[in-house]
């Protein structure tokens, strides 16, 4: 038995977002310390190449856990191979009203509503200037919450000319149920003008610091097969660099019943898993390895992983796998996908 499964019948007895901030505040009081290290050796996995970056093993760190870029290079100690941090927004913002993170133990699920709290895309950057890592880098961009929907590409556009030059990839979060009317960008009109306009301003970028930033666009579970089939003709159509495949999910079906089940907001966790997978082989059927495919949502063993590899995605991402299995996860998984 490894040390979290010990530890985290007591960690679930308290709050689920004030624990996670204890939990974050230690990991990097651990790393100063330099005692995650000791504690854990590297992961044997083989390195891929996906969107011309060299990842050093394929289980990242996905969105959502390190929202600020303050926890850095305690994820790398923990041995992701590559780290994906917010989703930040252009201006600091709170988030929605607490309680707003709930943990569904019986379904090994998380709902959140936290609405992309975070001290915005200038306080990122410089978190991300004063780590160590040198390793992949995903820095995931998204709208604030008051930006009318008719300005929102404005937003994202400002997210990416700040975080352009800081970024291995950028990750663009149009599938979170916790910002009013976002996922309507994810319908066609406005998902083409978007990209068009990302597009455009990642060559102007590319052209001015002389390095290209691959672009991804993260997608929601709750998809039909024609809006996929949409989506991923509009990601060839663009050019865009990959596709993260799944967000949350507003769906109750696996859970119904359960405490917290119907608390609003994005469900994570075990609950999402088949509706991710889904979603990631229907878009591989479609985009035909014409882009890779970043595969996350309900994770919880190298199993889930292999299954994810097998629908057609190049690499895994981790999140609520790992507020429930620990950091052995990430070793267990690169074991599994070898």
């Amino acid at each position: 038995m490894n040390i979290y499964s010990l530890a985290s019948p007591l960690l679930f007895q308290f709050d689920a977002e004030s624990i996670h901030d204890f939990t974050l505040k230690s990991l990097n009081a651990a790393e100063r310390l330099g005692a995650l290290s000791m504690c854990s050796a590297p992961p044997v996995c083989r390195s891929r190449q996906v969107m011309g970056i060299t990842f050093p093993n394929p289980v990242g760190l996905a969105a959502g856990l390190d929202k600020n870029a303050a926890v850095i290079d305690a994820m790398a100690a923990l041995g992701f191979g590559f780290i994906e941090v917010g989703t930040v927004t252009p201006r600091p913002q709170p988030g929605n009203p607490k309680p707003r993170l709930f943990r569904l133990k019986e379904a090994q699920g998380i709902v959140n509503r936290f609405g992309f709290n975070n001290l915005g895309v200038d306080h990122l950057i410089e978190n991300v200037k004063a780590a160590k890592y040198k390793g992949v880098l995903g820095i995931n961009i998204g709208k604030n919450f008051d930006t009318p929907m008719e300005n929102a590409v404005d937003d994202y556009l400002i997210g990416m000319q700040k975080v352009y030059a800081h970024a291995t990839y950028i990750a663009v979060n149009i599938s979170s149920p916790n910002t009013k009317n976002l996922r309507a960008l994810q319908e066609k009109e406005a998902l083409s003008n978007l990209l068009g306009r990302l597009k455009l301003e990642q060559t102007k970028l590319a052209n001015q610091y002389g390095k290209y930033v691959p672009v991804t666009l993260k997608i929601a579970p709750d998809l039909e097969q024609a809006q996929i089939d949409e989506i991923a003709d509009l990601l060839m159509t663009h050019n865009i660099d990959g596709v993260i495949a799944t967000n949350t999910t507003l769906a109750r079906d696996r859970v119904h019943g359960m405490k917290h089940a119907e608390e609003a907001g994005g469900l994570s966790g075990a609950p999402v898993r088949e509706k991710s997978t889904l979603v990631i082989q229907q878009l591989s059927q479609r985009l035909q390895g014409a882009l890779p495919i970043i595969g996350v949502g309900g994770i919880l063993s190298g199993a889930d992983a292999v299954e994810k590899i097998a629908a057609g995605a190049d690499l895994v991402q981790l999140y609520s796998g790992l507020i429930y299995k620990g950091p052995k996860l990430i070793h267990d998984v690169c074991k599994s996908l070898g």
